[in-house]
């Protein structure tokens, strides 16, 4: 079958598709992954087709709303933020988005883009599936994952994710009514109740997330989809020589995140390194991290760009992470211990999943880091004490005999089983 995989966002929410995109090319099917521009290489590097989207997500980070996120320190003031800027880009992607399934068989979509996706494939006649990096249905067991980790209560908690999720279906809701218009139809396809219904896939572990006793059918938890390393891909040379010339370092990275004082930031986090005894690996990422003084890079510290954190992380003593869902997802598959630093929307509820499966001494809110102190001591017990450490290797152990692609696979092959060909593409 002819695949589009859509997703938008960060890099972390386009990496994982790379590995389930490619998972799925093996097993026969013609899968293009459509995202932004600025991703292009990233994908076809995995030997995926690759349609762009125009718009640039680390310039909207630089945007003045995208300033403003960096100040604003309360969870749902920054997903409202957050899913304004969404609202007023979501007309940019639609044109892409369709393009990109006139030419396909079945749209698989992140949930970044899901609503939006959803009136493509109803305008089209296109069968299509969710695809979700983080926990969105609501369930009593935790609070939505994108606004925090203070329980309401098991009703307050459903009830909150509810909201959320009528938030995200009212974000694209101009930008799909206009699509089903000019695709036909004029209106939703579907009532809310069949949306509710239809199946969603999690690229997550159930070790790692178990699956709320709540959810209803057709709600899956898979596995992770992992990033696709191409074959022969190596660390830079200057790289490999840092980690063979002393002990295992600690990675620090932010990612996508987006911090307001990064000198700050770094000076604070090179200060807590050495104050644990550590050496360090920095990555510059989105908020321009630097690991040295002036004059670069010290014989303890090395910064770098971007590499295969697949590469890289099995070679640390601990992993120090803005709690993104791709990179909490790359250091528990490369068995280290995690120091994480949350700031914003789902990274709080994935540190205490690192909290909760024993591979982490603690979160240290980035907000917070106003010494080096926090994260030193977070940083002594995670590389000097082994249980951290050997929990986490049993747990890498046990992700790696799992498949995330296997459902998601069996999908589209009943969809070829069943003759769910597309109903009448315009």
């Amino acid at each position: 079958m002819r695949v589009a995989l859509m997703t938008a966002g960060s890099r972390g929410d386009v990496a994982p598709f790379t590995g389930l995109g490619h998972g799925l090319m093996r097993a026969g099917h013609e899968v293009t992954l459509v995202t932004h521009e600025s991703f292009a290489g990233l994908v076809r590097e995995a030997g995926l087709g690759f349609l762009g989207l125009p718009v640039d997500p680390r310039a909207e980070l630089d945007s003045e709303d995208g300033r403003r996120l960096r100040t604003i320190r309360t969870g749902a003031v920054r997903l409202a933020t957050m899913l304004r800027m969404a609202r007023r880009l979501a007309g940019e992607l639609a044109p892409g988005m369709v393009a990109a399934a006139r030419a396909s068989d079945v749209l698989l979509l992140s949930g970044s883009v899901a609503p939006l996706g959803r009136a493509v494939a109803d305008g089209l006649g296109l069968p299509s599936r969710d695809l979700h990096l983080q926990p969105l249905a609501p369930t009593r067991a935790f609070p939505p994952s994108v606004v925090g980790t203070r329980s309401l209560g098991a009703a307050g908690n459903r009830l909150a994710g509810h909201a959320v999720d009528t938030a995200l279906e009212l974000v694209f809701a101009r930008a799909a009514r206009e699509i089903r218009g000019e695709l036909g139809g004029g209106g939703p396809r579907s009532p809310a109740g069949a949306r509710r219904a239809r199946p969603v896939h999690h690229g997550f572990s159930p070790l790692v997330v178990p699956r709320p006793p709540d959810w209803r059918p057709g709600l899956t938890v898979d596995g992770y989809w992992w990033s696709r390393t191409p074959p022969g891909a190596e660390l830079p040379e200057r790289l490999r020589d840092f980690l063979d010339a002393g002990p295992p370092p600690v990675f620090v990275g932010l990612g996508s995140l987006t911090v307001a004082e990064p000198e700050r930031v770094s000076a604070l986090i090179v200060r807590a390194l050495r104050a644990a005894g550590l050496r360090g690996v920095i990555q510059a990422g989105w908020s321009g991290l630097e690991a040295g003084g002036p004059d670069g890079d010290e014989d303890d510290m090395m910064g770098i760009g971007e590499v295969p954190h697949a590469l890289l992380f099995p070679r640390v003593a601990a992993v120090v992470h803005h709690g993104g869902a791709g990179t909490t997802a790359a250091g528990l598959r490369a068995g280290v211990p995690a120091v994480p630093l949350p700031m914003w929307f789902d990274a709080s509820f994935w540190a205490a999943r690192l909290v909760a499966v024993g591979v982490s001494p603690g979160p240290v809110p980035l907000a917070r880091l106003t010494t080096p102190q926090p994260l030193a001591e977070a940083l002594t017990a995670a590389t000097r004490d082994p249980a951290y450490r050997r929990r986490a290797a049993a747990l890498a152990a046990r992700l790696r005999q799992e498949d995330g692609v296997a459902r998601v696979r069996a999908a589209l092959d009943g969809l070829e089983r069943d003759g769910d060909e597309p109903r009448g593409r315009r």
